[in-house]
């Protein structure tokens, strides 16, 4: 399950704090107004150079799910330069202006300790640094799962030949240490803080890369080893499993990460990279296995003439309810429909070769939503929005897969479409204000509108949407087409 959590972010906003009237003003002499004017001016002024000072990390709120502030927010992070890219030789660089996380860069002679979670920087000069401790998650803001990842420590050194670690495995190439601790186990999780960042903080060194991995886990790498091995071509680091020293010559300790699921080019210290580029990373990755896949099968089912329409099935809660009947409405109004039913043994790239040939995917907002990345840039994702959903649906998943050039739809079912209507009634707070209920906090949320509710869909107001994704389809498949004729 997703953890939703506002991040309240002020950067490059101007507050409308300072409101004065017509009426008021109109009131005052000539004179006076200017004076007001100008002071009004000056204060907001003040207020928008100051506001990265008066609203940095450290006054960032962790609200439970869908908290209403006053305050605005922004979920993204100010267009600056990124610090730390150039590190001297022996020194070590942290930059901790990131909201979502920290990164540290070391230069020279960097030596491992697994034993003490630590990593040694060793210098030929007595001018040695105060230690410095990073936990290489990328949820810095949210104490809670960040007291769960391991924390390491950085450590400069003056050099003592005859007392120095000796290296056991020398690597030629830098290094990055990332933790796949915290939520990962859930899907959104496992892109979003993990996967998603790798790519961005190390898609330049071209795959001459080390990954160390802090709180390694072997069926993560079962499970995203393709992905890392378009990444880096070097084989993985167990940080504690491995009690040999490992040394190298640059280390970056901690990861980058821009948005919700997106990669923001603006803030791409190497190259203009975007989430297209990481997907184009997910074809390289999954291309071999997905042309084995093709020669086990003897034949499909589908016919290959129609859009396809890929339904994402969910068991438990917020499953569709009347899904064998949606299946049936889709397949009148003109698509070959396959139901998903993914879960955590299901091999990626069959859900990404399911994806990949789709024209069409639809689910109920969740984790498994994250999938909408294996979807082809200018497919459609209709994202089911149950009761009580609406901002985290839109944050999550919905906008995230705009900026991958999908056609988003998102359907936000009516009161009388999700199972809470005939279990609280129309008049109860939970059916007529969710909103109420979801400042209450966190756990009001999960218990109500993520574990409690379930999807029975009014097919006559559905059958539009789904008329909608087909005229789209049809047309995309057209325009694809037409360019091919020529070119035979």
């Amino acid at each position: 399950m997703v953890q939703y959590h506002r991040l309240i972010i002020h950067h490059g906003r101007k507050e409308e704090r300072f409101r004065v009237s017509v009426e008021e003003v109109g009131s005052l002499k000539k004179a006076k107004q200017k004076f007001l004017s100008f002071l009004f001016l000056t204060i907001l002024s003040c207020c928008f150079i100051m506001s990265p000072y008066l609203f940095g990390f450290s006054t960032l709120s962790l609200l439970d799910s869908f908290s209403r502030e006053n305050e605005a927010l922004s979920s993204y992070e100010p267009v600056l330069a990124p610090v730390c890219l150039e590190v001297s030789n022996g020194t070590i660089c942290c930059d901790r202006t990131g909201l979502r996380s920290d990164i540290c860069v070391m230069k020279g002679d960097i030596r491992t300790d697994s034993a003490s979670s630590s990593l040694f920087l060793f210098t030929s000069t007595n001018n040695t640094t105060n230690p410095q401790k990073i936990k290489p998650y990328t949820r810095k803001w949210e104490t809670s799962v960040m007291d769960t990842v391991q924390e390491l420590n950085l450590i400069t050194k003056h050099s003592n030949k005859s007392s120095d670690r000796v290296c056991d495995v020398y690597h030629d190439v830098p290094a990055v240490f990332f933790s796949t601790g915290g939520y990962t186990g859930n899907v959104y999780h496992e892109f979003n803080d993990g996967i998603i960042p790798l790519f961005i903080t190390s898609q330049h060194y071209n795959k001459k890369v080390v990954f160390v991995i802090v709180e390694y886990h072997d069926w993560w790498e079962m499970k995203y080893g393709d992905i890392v091995s378009q990444l880096s071509d070097y084989p993985l680091v167990d940080f504690s499993g491995d009690s040999r020293t490992h040394c190298f010559k640059e280390a970056t300790v901690g990861l980058r990460i821009h948005d919700e699921l997106t990669v923001n080019s603006t803030l791409m210290s190497h190259g203009n990279k975007t989430i297209v580029d990481f997907r184009n990373v997910l074809d390289r990755a999954y291309t071999h296995r997905i042309q084995s896949l093709v020669q086990e099968e003897t034949k499909t089912t589908l016919d290959v003439k129609k859009p396809k329409l890929v339904i994402l099935s969910r068991n438990g809660s917020r499953a569709i309810l009347n899904e064998d009947l949606l299946v049936k409405l889709a397949e009148e109004t003109g698509f070959s429909v396959e139901v998903l039913r993914p879960n955590k043994r299901t091999e990626m790239a069959k859900i990404y070769r399911s994806m990949n040939t789709s024209d069409v995917m639809i689910g109920v907002h969740g984790a498994a939503m994250t999938h909408f990345l294996f979807l082809k840039p200018k497919s459609v994702f209709i994202q089911i929005v149950p009761l009580g959903t609406d901002w985290a649906a839109e944050t999550y998943y919905g906008e995230p897969a705009k900026k991958l050039g999908l056609k988003y739809i998102g359907y936000k079912i009516m009161p009388q479409e999700s199972s809470l209507y005939g279990e609280y009634g129309k008049d109860d707070p939970v059916i007529r204000d969710p909103d109420s209920l979801n400042d209450k906090g966190w756990e009001y949320t999960k218990k109500i509108y993520l574990q409690g509710q379930n999807v029975k869909l009014d097919l006559r107001r559905f059958r539009e949407t789904l008329a909608r994704s087909y005229g789209f389809s049809i047309r995309r498949r057209v325009r694809e087409e037409v360019p091919r004729l020529f070119v035979s």
